[in-house]
């Protein structure tokens, strides 16, 4: 046994082995195989070197959903089976997404468990949270928290419904978007998004939150048309706070697409639709007079939602200066308006030249309106415009021509006050300001005050029905108070404009009736009490040592009392004459004439009780002299002669009717063709001499669709004249004369026509200037010239787009519009044209984009031509651009501006002018 070789020992305890632990070794390798497929049901990963088949898996069925869903994403994915050992742990497994999830698509959705991604196809939106995201590709990645979103090609290879990202109420329009639904961050692929009046079109933006969007390579501009704009500001680096501002790195401005040298080494764009505090950038330019300039700078204050101030000033190198203030305020469903304040200190030329000069101009102005719902009872209104008579010709900073031709400034300040009740009573106080700017006279009421108390009828009866010259018997109470002060603009606002202040009061009862006699005439009565109150009276009496008239202020209270008595008796009278009495459609088919005929008595008695004498010496002795102390009453004197008149008034209206051209129509049409034609004259019973009054004419018609209006006017006096001019008691015809003898005329004449398409409408905020200035609403005295104040009223106007047509000329719109006036006066046979002249204004659209426009007048009485502005303007889509001229007179001018439309780069402009004190 010891000489065995060892070889074959050990082969020998080897195949011993193998046959005995053979059952050993089948369990081995089943617990292998069944440990394998456990492990990969668990997707453990295999070790290394080791391969496993891959296993195909079946694809979730395709589902078309037409309607919104709403999917928890853990129940679509199953609950995980935890392999820790701790089968209860205190920290919960964090969700996928922290909410619900919205989506939807027209063609599929399709979710792929192992890639745990859905598929959205074709309109597809989701709405997570606050975020909305449609387009027409959209993929959920869960694994990542990412939603991948882009557009589709449609079956002709164009790239469509690109992504369109929505959050709260910003929209941003992209290529392609990627977007974390866990950090809320994004990539924004060629985006474009509109804030406010302003568009961004961006290469690459990057959302960090709802608030803050980092820009690369953006373009901001206001065109409307985003895929060519005519100009934008090529931003390289910026940041986008939405709704509130832009603010880049280096910037510049590219006009279609080509870059210009207007740069800046930064930027600020506000988007804020709320107002912020900022500077308001002057303009700056040269005057002949007073050197270089800065206009229209300052700041602009927010005060509240309510209210706002502007600050602005002037300055020029020669020392001028001026300072503006303009407040809005508005209080929705009560009240709105505007305030304003301008002061101007003139340096003409500089010291020590013999054309120097100095002065100080100003200008108040204050409107205000009351909602009409805000107070049925009550009421408060103002339009203020005062200050320097010469403020308007003079102003360096004043661009609304108009303006200047205004000869009043006038102003008025209301409240009234309603108590309601049986009589009502009503109550107001005004205050009113007029001034004459060429003879510079002031008159002002602070304030006057009126009261009255509804009409009482005393007889009617208890069911108030009132029939009869009884129950018709009516009266009133109304008062009048007033502090009337007349002054210059010299002594405005200093105290010696109180010296010749004038206060008094004036209380009315008018009673009245009326009643009808033989059905066809209308009788009216009255009779009329007044007492007027004055605390200020004179007295007169003669000098002998200065032999003149001395009169004396009486201060303290005084009244005199007066009435009067009047009666009217009228009808109305029919006329129709036909023309087309056999119905044989003749064109003109009746003339209707309508006669209003009245007759009227007045008594007027003289309440000489009120009159004093007084004695004056002269050298053929002695006279009286005779006066009331209320002479300079407010409300007048108390009448001293008795006068009893008739009146006798006839009324006339002339309408035609004719067929309408119109062949479809059966009814015919009514033309106007004297509106009114009225004579009135009076005879003075109780007079001793002229008791004819002369007779007064009066007419007015409109033709041609309205839209000429003819008013006229003459006065016919039956008496004579003598050598000297005047009036005698002999009849004109029996001194060798007419009839009557023309004394005055008077003929206006306005007329407005377009094309169909009408002319350019000048309707905005500078016509309220105007009107706020006394001037007038139309353009024939010019435009205002502050283009830059305009910028942006009209930016959000809906405008007509006019049919293409290849003859544009065919379809140019255009407006025309005339104003004639002409005066004849012949008092003292002076037989001359008072004044003569005709103002007309038009515009013309040569294209959708051109127009040009012009208003003038001419004297035919001094045959020269008045007030003429030359305007052309250029629409540049985005931009503006504006000239005016004033080629010759007082005002010769020129401006020039360009701008952009929108508001919110308002202070992108280029504006220069040629002041009215420079040569052309």
């Amino acid at each position: 046994m010891s000489f065995q070789k060892p070889s074959h020992t050990f082969t020998k305890i080897h195949l011993k082995a193998l046959r005995t632990n053979s059952l050993h070794i089948l369990f081995t390798l089943s617990f292998t195989v069944f440990i394998n497929t456990f492990s990969f049901a668990q997707q453990d990963l295999p070790k290394d070197g080791e391969s496993i088949p891959a296993i195909q898996e079946k694809e979730q069925p395709i589902t078309t959903l037409k309607d919104s869903t709403s999917i928890n994403v853990e129940q679509l994915l199953g609950s995980k089976k935890e392999t820790d050992s701790v089968v209860t742990d205190s920290i919960k497994p964090k969700p996928l997404l922290s909410s619900t999830i919205s989506y939807k698509a027209k063609d599929y959705m399709s979710f792929k468990k192992k890639e745990a991604k859905m598929y959205l196809y074709n309109e597809a939106q989701v709405v997570y949270e606050d975020m909305d995201i449609s387009a027409g590709l959209i993929i959920i990645d869960y694994t990542k928290d990412l939603v991948y979103a882009k557009g589709i090609k449609d079956s002709s290879g164009v790239y469509s419904q690109r992504p369109v990202f929505k959050q709260g109420a910003n929209v941003i329009e992209p290529d392609s978007i990627v977007f974390n639904t866990e950090t809320r961050k994004g990539l924004i692929y060629n985006s474009q998004t509109e804030q406010d009046q302003g568009r961004i079109i961006t290469e690459v933006t990057k959302r960090v939150n709802d608030s803050v969007y980092y820009l690369k390579n953006a373009k901001f501009t206001t065109s409307d048309n985003l895929e060519d704009p005519e100009y934008y500001f090529l931003i390289r680096k910026g940041k986008l706070v939405p709704n509130k501002k832009v603010i880049t790195g280096p910037t510049n401005l590219f006009i279609y697409d080509v870059p210009t040298p207007i740069g800046l080494p930064f930027a600020f764009f506000p988007l804020t639709k709320t107002r912020r505090a900022g500077i308001l950038f002057p303009s700056f330019g040269e005057d002949g007079n007073r050197g270089y300039f800065l206009q229209n700078g300052g700041y602009y204050f927010p005060i509240s939602d309510r209210v706002d101030l502007a600050v602005m000033g002037d300055y020029y190198t020669n020392g001028s200066y001026g300072l503006r203030l303009e407040s809005k305020y508005a209080t929705r469903y009560k009240y709105n308006g505007n305030l304003g304040f301008r002061y101007e200190n003139l340096i003409t030329s500089e010291r020590g030249f013999p054309d120097y000069a100095k002065s100080t101009i100003y200008n108040l102005r204050w409107s205000h309106a009351q909602d009409g719902k805000a107070n049925p009872s009550s009421r408060f209104s103002a339009s203020v415009n005062l200050g320097s008579s010469n403020y308007y010709t003079q102003s360096i900073n004043q661009l609304n021509l108009p303006n200047t031709q205004n000869n009043t400034l006038s102003s008025s300040i209301s409240y009234s006050k309603t108590f309601e009740g049986e009589p009502q009573a009503n109550m107001s106080l005004t205050a009113t300001h007029t001034q004459n700017t060429q003879t510079e006279s002031i008159s002002m009421t602070l304030p006057t005050f009126q009261g009255s108390l509804s009409r009482i009828y005393p007889f009617a009866g208890k069911d108030g029905v009132k029939k009869g010259a009884i129950q018709n018997i009516n009266l009133q109470y109304s008062v009048k108070a007033e502090n009337r002060i007349t002054t210059t603009d010299s002594l405005f606002f200093k105290s010696g404009m109180f010296d010749d202040a004038q206060i008094g009061a004036q209380h009315s009862i008018p009673i009245s009736t009326n009643f009808k006699v033989f059905d066809y005439f209308s009788v009216s009565a009255s009779t009329t009490f007044q007492e007027n109150w004055t605390l200020k009276t004179v007295e007169k009496y003669y000098d002998t040592t200065n032999e003149e008239i001395v009169t004396q202020d009486v201060n303290g209270f005084d009244a005199f009392r007066t009435y009067n008595f009047s009666t009217s008796i009228g009808t109305t009278l029919y006329g129709v004459f036909n023309f087309d009495k056999d119905k044989e459609g003749k064109k003109l088919q009746a003339i209707r004439h309508v006669i209003r005929p009245s007759i009227s008595y007045n008594i007027n008695p003289a309440f000489d009780n009120y009159y004093d004498d007084f004695e004056i010496i002269d050298a053929d002795g002695t006279t009286k002299g005779e006066y009331t102390r209320f002479e300079d009453n407010l409300f007048g004197a108390p009448n001293n002669t008795f006068s009893s008149s008739i009146g006798l008034g006839l009324s006339n209206n002339f309408e035609a009717k004719v067929r309408d051209p119109d062949s479809t129509k059966t009814e015919s049409k009514k033309i106007i063709l004297l509106n009114s034609l009225n004579f009135s004259t009076s005879y003075n019973v109780a007079g001793d001499s002229l008791k004819w009054s002369p007779v007064r004419v009066t007419g007015g018609t409109q033709l041609f669709d309205n839209k000429m209006s003819i008013n006229f006017g003459a006065t016919l006096d039956p008496y004579a004249l003598d050598t000297n001019n005047t009036r005698i008691n002999t009849f004109n015809v029996n001194n060798g004369g007419s009839l009557f003898r023309l004394t005055s005329a008077n003929l206006n004449l306005s007329y407005s026509l377009s094309s169909k398409d009408g002319g350019k409408n000048n309707q905005n905020d500078a016509v309220d200037d105007r009107l706020l200035s006394g001037g007038r609403a139309d353009d024939l005295f010019g435009v205002s010239q502050d283009f830059a104040a305009q910028q942006g009223s009209e930016y959000n106007e809906e405008k007509e787009e006019r049919e293409s047509d290849e003859f544009y000329n065919n379809k140019i719109p255009w407006s025309l519009r005339f104003a004639y006036a002409v005066n004849y006066g012949n008092s003292t046979r002076q037989n001359e044209i008072s004044s003569h002249s005709l103002m007309f204004s038009g515009d013309i659209e040569l294209s959708p984009k051109w127009s040009i426009g012009g208003s003038s007048s001419y004297d035919f009485k001094n045959n020269g031509f008045g007030l003429t502005q030359l305007r052309f303007e250029r629409d540049l889509l985005s931009w503006r651009m504006n000239f005016t001229w004033v080629p010759f007179g007082t005002y010769n001018s020129w401006n020039f501006f360009v701008g952009i439309k929108s508001s919110i780069l308002k202070d992108l402009k280029y504006e220069q002018r040629r002041k009215p004190d420079e040569g052309l």
